[in-house]
């Protein structure tokens, strides 16, 4: 498959879209190149920046994934942002912005692209069981600066992981990265006001019904380096995942990386 045209972001056209569906945001900057766009609003949120900042870079140097890997794709073939959030709900409820950004991604892509995503927790999209975006929500002070790696054109060759794909591959209906974009943020603004307003409930609950991890049988690697292996069977109120080990324990996963497993026979 030969390489796409990729333009430029025009930063005034997605602007002026993003104004005609969302009054949430308050400043959008596109850049060419940047370290981290989670970085740079980890630093802006030091300094007081408002709730609704946008940074989208078009390509990123040291971007970064979950658990610190490193995170790469082409120039303007992605769609690499961060924005800024100053919640008001409790912060042991924070850990479901996440899953928030996940949920509002898969219906933007739904309504807008026309392909049907599933949310593998905590925060990956897939297509396919192929990863299409991944999310990565930092806490800074009384902000979260909430990143997301979409991949919009990326043909087979570019892709960083055999597991991975793009709109492109999926046979999106557009790949208009300025009609992604302002779909997206549109979507999360209305759902952050609901999330904000109400609690994390809805949330959780669409983000169940879309789920590829509940009720399949997962490998949970935690952060000191132990191993759990069972069947995902719910989502607690706070985000965390519930899995059911072969003796019927469950534990409450709050933080790990999860491996979709075969069924098992």
């Amino acid at each position: 498959m030969s390489t796409p045209t990729r333009k430029p972001l025009d930063r005034h056209e997605l602007w002026s879209l993003l104004s005609e569906k969302s009054d949430f945001w308050t400043e959008l900057d596109v850049v060419q190149v940047t370290g981290s766009t989670n970085t740079d609003l980890v630093n802006a949120a030091k300094h007081g920046a408002p709730e609704g900042k946008v940074l989208i870079a078009e390509e990123q140097e040291h971007g970064r994934g979950r658990l610190d890997r490193h995170w790469v794709s082409p120039a303007r073939a992605g769609l690499t942002m961060s924005f800024l959030l100053r919640p008001t709900l409790p912060r042991e409820q924070w850990g479901t912005l996440s899953l928030l950004t996940a949920v509002a991604l898969e219906e933007a892509l739904k309504g807008v692209c026309g392909v049907n995503a599933k949310l593998k927790w905590p925060n990956d999209v897939l297509i396919a069981d192929k990863k299409v975006c991944g999310v990565l929500a930092q806490v800074e002070g009384n902000a979260v600066i909430v990143g997301v790696g979409l991949n919009v054109s990326l043909t087979e060759a570019e892709l960083p992981i055999p597991e991975a794909t793009s709109l492109q591959l999926a046979g999106a209906s557009t790949l208009d990265r300025v009609e992604i974009a302002a779909a997206f943020l549109a979507h999360v603004a209305a759902v952050y006001r609901t999330w904000n307003e109400r609690g994390p409930a809805s949330v959780i609950e669409r983000w169940r019904r879309n789920s590829a991890t509940l009720g399949r049988h997962v490998a949970v690697s935690f952060p000191g380096g132990r191993n759990l292996t069972g069947r995902a069977v719910g989502i607690d109120g706070h985000g965390c995942l519930q899995v059911a080990a072969a003796d019927g324990t469950v534990e409450t996963v709050a933080a790990g990386d999860i491996v979709h497993l075969r069924p098992q026979d």
